[in-house]
């Protein structure tokens, strides 16, 4: 008895799997095509082909995302940072300029989103909420580079405090940030003087030479903020 041939079954097309970088792109994007925050990670995924699920599998809010992204900027400074070979070399000085340098630089790669979602709203406690986890990296990045200042010290009296360096390298952070969104200087030149004159600053106090490093600082503010 003939039998007739079995068709090959057709393969199933495997489904893209959606990574956190695909989510976090697709937020940014999201936010600056539409100039609004999604309302809800229905919505969202729903705009952007999705399911919750994938959303999900990475992220537990849209709240979460938004402070991944900063954390995102700051885990890319760092490899940036360290893929300089003579990064390890650095002193610390050197160090500070090169994150606040790289930092900016990729802020500058998304300065619709970053200019967006930082006026966004007004109030300043809600802007700190998506930089909370940034803070805790800065500080912590920050704590370590006195420390080893500390370790290198065998006088106990020229120790620097690694908790008041710290709150110090984040004021400076929010400073700089502040300064850069209102740059409108080409290549944003100015943010880059800001950076260089802060950091040597802070350096200078820490070094017991504050004099005329402050006294420096002082007149480039007042002649950005009067010109």
């Amino acid at each position: 008895m003939a039998t007739t041939k079995k068709a090959p079954a057709k393969k199933t097309a495997k489904k893209k799997e959606i990574t956190k970088h695909d989510i976090l792109t697709a937020y940014m994007d999201y936010v600056l095509e539409h100039e609004k925050t999604p309302k809800s990670v229905y919505k969202f995924a729903k705009d952007n082909n999705m399911a919750e699920q994938d959303f999900y599998n990475h992220f537990g809010s849209l709240d979460s995302l938004r402070k991944d992204i900063w954390n995102t900027f700051f885990t890319m400074t760092m490899d940036v940072s360290h893929k300089n070979e003579d990064y390890a070399h650095f002193s610390n000085r050197e160090k500070m300029l090169t994150f606040f340098y790289t930092f900016f630089e990729i802020l500058t790669l998304n300065r619709s989103y970053v200019l967006y979602t930082l006026k966004e709203n007004p109030h300043m406690m809600s802007k700190m909420e998506q930089l909370k986890d940034l803070r805790k990296h800065v500080k912590n990045f920050s704590k370590d580079l006195i420390m080893q200042r500390n370790e290198n010290k065998t006088n106990i009296l020229l120790e620097r405090s690694e908790t008041i360096y710290s709150e110090g390298a984040w004021i400076q952070m929010l400073f700089l940030l502040k300064f850069w969104m209102d740059d409108d200087s080409a290549g944003f030149e100015k943010t880059d003087m800001a950076i260089e004159k802060s950091v040597n600053t802070i350096f200078d106090v820490f070094d017991n030479t504050p004099l005329d490093a402050v006294l420096d600082f002082g007149k480039f503010l007042w002649k950005e903020r009067m010109s």
